[in-house]
């Protein structure tokens, strides 16, 4: 079933108060990331016996928008080199509608051959960019006799990673619904800018956009993987230094070895190396003294599994070396923070030779596979006075411009959704992989 998507009207919300900086400085981190956004779709169904119009919706949405920006001061900027102006240029806000009803949307066409997603995400409109401005666009679009509507929301990723989303978004729903006993609310939020990674130096040129264009056309598509066929996946990737493997271990690990032989099997070279390129929070691995859990910016470090040309790929010696990884780099981190000199200093530049070590491994005979975990972040708590989400899903733009991989919590928090992008002669394989489909099912309808 087509989904046709008129345009309501598209609009630059201002902060509600002026900006208390001028400038922002982005750190090396932040320009390392693709001038991209990150995003987010939130579906909400209408709440039964409630009857709220469309301009009622959008009314109380632009306006917490508006108040949320002045706290986010930075998002409302415009970057220029490696600063942001803070200059309260503002977000866009789009509306849109459909007569489609959200449960056939859900049901029928996330991912059907109508290509009906993609025309979810704002529209980025001629002159505009995630490299200068909008840093944040949203657009609400409306379904059919009142069903409910979709919430996507996206920033710039060279000022925001995942959590970052989250946390803006959170603050932006606690002010929606007005609440001022709600933490998202009233804490202003920490720009984490350079607490951890230093500034670009001055000569610094990015290139970093070449690192993530894709080879050619991908095809993104969806797999669910349920509780059940986790707890199985993960009693088979047990080993002797990995009696507990984790869920993200676990299919990780699985899709890495199915998209390689895939890859494999369409290559002239038979027996390519391959690198798997996993992004680590550091919110998670730093004490809140040195980074608060909600601080704004890009505060990941990604470390990566390489697999020689000659190489078998079994999926418990894939995990047990996942786990080696990330334990170096925790020990790592640890090292740094047991000194007394300023995090930024130590912890800093042993990062960023991390980065530039990865960056070595970039090569054009080698298959990257980039992939990021959202699992356990809070986007089913994100209620803007109408209810929790339905279901969260990414923009499919947003991921199949290049090699992904990204895993989200289903709807009940015990499975999980693995959105996967891949070189389209590869795809063609990957999706009949039956050690795969043991485990997943491919592009499960949602009922709500």
């Amino acid at each position: 079933m087509e989904m046709k998507l008129e345009i309501l009207g598209r609009e630059v919300i201002k902060p509600a108060s002026p900006s208390p900086q001028d400038l922002h400085q982005l750190s090396l981190g932040d320009v390392f990331c693709p001038a991209e956004y990150v995003s987010a779709i939130f579906f909400y169904k209408t709440i039964s016996g409630e009857s709220l119009s469309e301009e009622i919706i959008s009314g109380r949405l632009k306006t917490s928008l508006s108040d949320t920006l002045s706290r986010f001061y930075p998002l409302a900027g415009k970057i220029e080199g490696d600063k942001i102006i803070c200059n309260d240029e503002g977000a866009v806000f789009t509306e849109a509608r459909t007569d489609l009803l959200l449960s056939d949307f859900l049901k029928n066409n996330i991912l059907d051959s109508t290509n009906s997603l993609p025309q979810l995400p704002p529209t980025i409109a001629p002159g505009e960019s995630a490299g200068t401005w909008p840093l944040v666009s949203v657009k609400v679009s409306f379904f059919g006799s009142g069903s409910g509507f979709a919430l996507a929301a996206s920033i710039s990723h060279r000022i925001c990673d995942a959590a970052s989303v989250v946390t803006f978004v959170s603050g932006w729903a606690a002010t929606a619904k007005a609440e001022p006993s709600n933490v998202g609310m009233n804490i202003l939020p920490t720009f984490a800018s350079t607490t951890i990674y230093p500034p670009p130096p001055t000569s610094f040129q990015s290139s970093v956009d070449d690192l993530y264009a894709n080879k050619g056309k991908c095809i993104a598509n969806r797999f669910l993987f349920k509780s059940s066929k986790i707890a199985e996946l993960k009693r088979r990737a047990v080993s002797e230094t990995v009696p507990v493997p984790t869920r993200v271990e676990a299919i990780m690990s699985l899709i890495w070895k199915c998209a390689t032989i895939s890859s494999r099997s369409n290559s002239v070279v038979q027996k390519k190396s391959t690198v798997m390129i996993q992004a680590m929070d550091l919110r998670l691995r730093l004490p809140s003294h040195v980074l608060p859990k909600d601080a704004v910016g890009n505060l990941q470090l990604p470390f990566f599994l390489k697999n020689g040309s000659e190489s078998k790929m079994e999926i418990a010696e894939i995990v047990a070396e996942f786990r080696k990884a990330k334990e170096g780099v925790n020990e790592m981190i640890k090292e740094n923070l047991g000194t007394t000199i300023p995090a930024a200093a130590t912890l800093g530049p042993n990062l960023l030779s991390l980065l530039g070590l990865l960056a070595s491994e970039l090569k054009p005979d080698t298959d990257s596979y980039a992939m990021s975990s959202w699992c356990r972040k809070p986007f089913y708590e994100v209620d803007f006075g109408w209810g929790s989400p339905v279901w969260v899903g990414p923009p499919l733009h947003s991921i199949s411009n290049f090699v992904f991989v990204l895993l989200m919590d289903s709807k009940d928090g015990e499975g999980v959704e693995a959105w996967i992008s891949l070189p389209e002669q590869d795809m063609s394989v990957f999706v009949g992989d039956q050690e795969l489909l043991t485990y997943a099912v491919l592009n499960p309808p949602v009922l709500i």
